[in-house]
Formats: structure tokens, sequence, C-alpha cells
């Protein structure tokens, strides 16, 4: 049941990655009329009727017949998946104020280490003040 499950699981992600919709699917039947009607009028197989209308020379052919919209996987998959992002920024202003620093006092810090290692891993070492 596992592997049955995990079978489908993996045909669903691969049809979404290939961007095949129902709607192409249920289109398939245009797309055979249209090969055949190409095969009847202009003697093209159906890999030259496919490389003509999907491959190089789409660009060309695209405006010859009203039915090259009614094509399956004619479709741009860029326009079907965007987000709209509204971000709306408030008139919230901050000041800052430049105060002084005061650099000439003396720290309160002290730091005796108990133990001794010729060696310490720098990552380890306690701060150090100049």
């Amino acid at each position: 049941m596992m592997k049955f499950f995990s079978i489908i699981l993996s045909s669903l992600i691969l049809v979404q990655s290939l961007n095949i919709s129902f709607e192409d699917i249920s289109k398939l039947n245009v797309l055979l009329e249209h090969a055949e009607f190409h095969q009847q009028k202009y003697g093209d197989s159906f890999f030259e009727f496919l490389s003509e209308h999907y491959g190089e020379k789409t660009s060309d052919i695209s405006n010859k017949h009203k039915e090259h919209k009614d094509l399956p996987f004619k479709h741009d998959s860029n326009t079907h998946n965007n987000l709209n992002w509204t971000i709306a920024l408030n008139g919230l202003f901050i000041e800052l104020k430049n105060t002084p620093v005061l650099t000439a006092s003396k720290s309160n810090f002290f730091y005796k280490e108990s133990i001794s290692i010729f060696e310490k891993p720098s990552v380890f070492q306690p701060p150090k003040l100049s």
C-alpha cells in the first residue's frame, strides 16, 4: 500500500512539474484533429506537425489558423503562479539623537585567569581591553 501511495504521489509531482492540466488533457482530441487536418492538406507527418506547432517554427505558423489557439500545452506557465503582495507603509518617523560617548572613563573590568595553559585556542579567550 505504501509503494502504491508513493507511486501516485511521485506521478502527481511529475505531472505538476510538466505543467500539464486537465484542460490540456481535454484538448488532446483537438490536437489529433488538427494533426489529421495538416496530414490531409499539407502531407505532414505527426512529428513534422509537432515540430511546426511546438518547435522552432511556432512563431511563423501561429497566425495562419484560428485553431492554433485551441491547441493544448500552448499556455505560458509564468502567468498562472504569480502572487500579488501589497505592503502598506505607515508614516512612522524615528529621530535619532547623537549623544556623545564617554571614552575617558576607567573601566571596572578585572579578570584573572585561574588556570594557565601554554597554548590557548582563540575562541575561549576572555575579552581584552586595550
